[in-house]
């Protein structure tokens, strides 16, 4: 796991709050419109279909109320910054534990169940409240914020498996793509090139000369969606540049041995 800087990043907790419940409403009332057929396709995900994913989808969610109804932890464990280098350790459990679910729950009833209880156990409990995650023990705020990349990322892929075009929520998009920018710099440390994704994030990152005005020598460009496809490996660096969907000036711009961010 990369060496985490000290958290510099602020994110409005009214706001993620109220991004997690809008993405995950988003994505249950596209869901609850699917096929038998269009929950049988497969997905980019190796193995899962459309209905793992789904389900996978209130996983990621329930695992909020799931883990504030838990005992407190006694310590943080785990930082915001290291979250998204930890997720690989556990990504067996999470699929075990999806496909079981899977196996033992209707779509309609699974998500209504984890909509009806995030409604009730949210409100009530700070962001200072310390849960047990997966990864370790974090505070509710941070772990809010690794939900709207759970639940982007995913509604990305299941608009690539269905043909569906699942709205984003602008605050959920912005949260997930800034925080798996601030990844990158975690993992490449540096300022000798300077990542830019408008409108939500900029980040310098790769060892060598800090640029300090002026414009960079090195830069590179994209789109939100772009850029956390590439930061979680579901588009590679060639194609993207192939494609135009990224630009990259300097001879230093090249991340494509720094991605993907997060797998």
């Amino acid at each position: 796991m990369p060496a985490a800087r000290k958290r510099t990043r602020r994110y409005d907790s009214a706001k993620i709050r109220a991004a997690v419940l809008a993405q995950f409403e988003h994505v249950r009332a596209a869901v609850l419109t699917l096929t038998p057929e269009q929950l049988a396709l497969p997905t980019r995900l190796g193995g899962w279909t459309v209905r793992d994913l789904a389900t996978h989808l209130t996983v990621a969610v329930e695992s909020i109320s799931r883990n504030i109804d838990r005992p407190e932890p006694p310590k943080q464990e785990v930082t915001l910054m290291e979250w998204p280098f930890a997720t690989a350790a556990v990504a067996g459990k999470v699929r075990d534990d999806t496909r079981k679910i899977a196996a033992e729950w209707e779509l309609d009833e699974l998500y209504t169940r984890v909509a009806a209880r995030i409604a009730e156990r949210l409100p009530a409990t700070p962001d200072q409240r310390l849960i047990q995650a997966r990864v370790g023990a974090m505070p509710l705020g941070d772990f809010l914020v690794t939900r709207t990349v759970e639940l982007v990322v995913h509604t990305d892929d299941l608009n690539a498996a269905t043909g569906l075009d699942i709205p984003f929520d602008r605050q959920a998009l912005a949260a997930c793509t800034r925080l798996l920018a601030d990844a990158l710099a975690v993992k490449a440390p540096g300022g000798a090139v300077e990542v830019r994704i408008p409108p939500y994030a900029v980040v310098q990152c790769v060892e060598g000369p800090r640029h300090t005005r002026g414009t960079p020598p090195n830069v590179v460009e994209t789109d939100p969606l772009t850029w956390i496809r590439l930061a979680t490996g579901r588009t590679e660096w060639a194609a993207a540049l192939d494609e135009a969907r990224v630009s990259a000036s300097g001879e230093r711009a090249d991340l494509s041995g720094l991605l993907p961010v997060m797998t």
